[in-house]
């Protein structure tokens, strides 16, 4: 699978790196010029995949971390525990002259203008290349455009939309209203599927298809309240068939789980061309990371007891025994005391001094650096997700591929779309049914209400999509980011045990006032959030230098 995307990835380095000079008749030497690009077959791909290429390497949210993955520790479930850039944005420290917020902005209008470049010259290649390849491009770069311009409404709200390559005397524009750009990445969408295919042969999950293009309108109109929209595009994804659920969760998130037909859209990476550091950012000290993003005891506390009801109302829930009798998407997902992790028994207690490590013959005992060092987890949790044993000893070097759009996300679309218009079938309950009995949740049960299946289906986005970058714009669409990013964010003691669990509200939110030892709790930091200014990232002071018809976002 990584072959044929990465022959031609290479390409994509020789372009970038030497300008493409001797392909391009040195006219001019330092760029692809409208004169001379794109002529042949080779030139159209070389320019549609330095497009891919923006999405995959140069996402600069926070250094060589993928993108998608970093962007939960703006929310309440990850937290990041250096002082970087876009930790402040999830703790409300942030300042107008963010450095994530800044390459956010700059980094997707990159990814917009390689795409209007290829738009607007690819008309070069009709003469060699055929129409139906052609077309194809064409609805690729149009979806890595609209994609791009997705989540710049999502940070940013409006923004310039740009769909033609500009000169730098016309780059002084104002902000086209949000509700235009999403009626535009709409219409896209329905422009290009006629021309994209279901799935690439060899599973290729690096190019859009209809699929993806489906999604991208779903997920769009439910972040934008169409929830009939959303429902039809969701159920029209779903209905070109190919895609189904992966029959095992954890696995889906490693490299066992690269070929699987859950996978609709994802990043991909090959030792060599292009790797990540997420093992050494999430993985325990003991295996050579360092613990900088870890889940909270708000995600922890999140995930159901195995009778389907929460932590709070369930009668298999023991505080002495937390993590027992639980939905298993929690061991899934993230390493808890007692447990083993990448094949070392996981400790946080200060007097477990010496722990197993079983990845060598016999099992040996070392000391346990995941108690005694000051950058051990803060929260007493790590997070399993992303992480793989293949890849230790190489932390840095990870090549798994990164999800950003997969199957099990689409029923979650589907359903909520129907939940939030109030039109509830037997549809709704069985897209839900099928995510949550793919890890053995019992079904929800029918004739619910509509308050409760939307509990229902925001939990299961909190538990479901874990660490894949949903729950920043989720909690901001919900108008809930003001209730959990206030406040004391906590991890648990590691010497103690909560004696009850906390109160869960209807969007699975703790509060622990109640709890008679809450004292025990780490405070890892105090978050602030102002509803009228934080709904919304800041534009960069050098963007409203540069482009004087911008206006800043309220209360930066």
């Amino acid at each position: 699978m990584k072959a044929k995307i990465y022959n031609s990835l290479f390409l994509i380095c020789f372009f970038t790196v030497f300008g493409c000079e001797d392909l391009l008749d040195k006219k001019p030497l330092d760029s692809p010029s409208s004169a001379s690009f794109y002529n042949n077959r080779t030139e159209v791909d070389m320019g549609l995949f330095g497009c891919y290429e923006r999405i995959v390497d140069r996402i600069g949210l926070k250094g060589a971390m993928p993108w998608i993955v970093s962007l939960d520790c703006t929310a309440d479930i990850n937290w990041n525990r250096d002082a970087s850039p876009i930790g402040t944005l999830g703790n409300g420290t942030a300042s107008s002259d963010n450095a994530s917020c800044r390459n956010a902005w700059q980094d997707f209008y990159a990814v917009i203008a390689r795409t209007n470049f290829l738009l607007d010259n690819i008309h070069n290649a009709e003469a060699t290349v055929s129409a139906d390849y052609i077309n194809q491009v064409i609805g690729e770069a149009r979806f890595l455009r609209a994609y791009s311009y997705f989540y710049l409404t999502e940070f940013f709200g409006d923004v310039p939309l740009i769909t033609q390559s500009i000169t730098l005397e016309e780059a002084e524009m104002e902000r086209t209203p949000k509700n235009v750009i999403v009626d535009w990445i709409l219409d896209e969408m329905d422009a290009i599927v006629p021309h994209l295919p279901v799935y690439y042969d060899g599973n290729l999950t690096g190019r859009a298809t209809s699929v993806a293009a489906y999604f991208l309108k779903a997920y769009t109109a439910l972040c934008n309240s169409r929830w009939t929209v959303a429902a039809q595009a969701a159920k029209a994804a779903m209905d070109l068939g190919h895609y189904q659920l992966h029959s095992n969760y954890a696995s889906l998130f490693t490299y066992d789980g690269e070929n699987s037909r859950e996978i609709i859209f994802a990043m991909q990476y090959l030792k060599g061309v292009k790797v990540h550091i997420t093992l050494r950012q999430l993985g325990s000290r003991l295996a050579a990371g360092v613990s900088n993003e870890v889940p909270t005891q708000a995600m922890v506390d999140s995930y159901e007891c195995i009778d389907g009801l929460t932590i709070d109302q369930s009668s298999l829930y023991n505080p002495q025994k937390p993590y027992d009798n639980r939905d298993p998407r929690l061991h899934m997902s993230i390493a808890v005391p007692g447990t083993v992790y990448l094949g070392i028994q996981f400790e946080t207690h200060p007097d477990s001094l010496r722990v197993w490590n079983y990845n060598v013959s016999p099992p040996a005992r070392i000391n346990n650096t995941d108690a005694t060092n000051a950058f051990a987890t803060f929260t007493n949790y790590l997070w399993r997700k992303w992480t793989d044993i293949r890849d230790l000893g190489n932390t840095q070097q990870c090549d798994g591929d990164i999800i950003l759009m997969r199957y099990a996300e689409l029923k979650l679309i589907y359903a909520e779309a129907k939940i939030e218009a109030n039109d509830i079938d037997d549809s709704v309950y069985e897209a839900l049914d099928a995510v949550r009995a793919r890890v053995g949740m019992p079904a929800v049960p029918r004739n619910s209400t509509q308050t409760y299946l939307r509990s229902v289906v925001r939990r299961e986005r909190k538990v479901e999509l874990a660490m894949e970058g949903r729950r920043l714009f989720d909690i901001r669409r919900w108008r809930i980011a003001e209730q959990v990013m206030h406040g004391p964010r906590y991890g648990n003691s590691k010497t103690a045990l909560l004696v009850s669990p906390p109160s869960l509200d209807q969007n699975t939110s703790p509060d622990y006032s109640n709890i008679p030892n809450k004292g025990i709790m780490r405070v890892v930091e105090t978050m602030v959030f102002n509803p009228n200014r934080d709904y919304l990232w800041p534009i960069h002071p050098v963007e409203l230098q540069t482009n004087p018809k911008l206006v800043q976002n309220p209360g930066w």
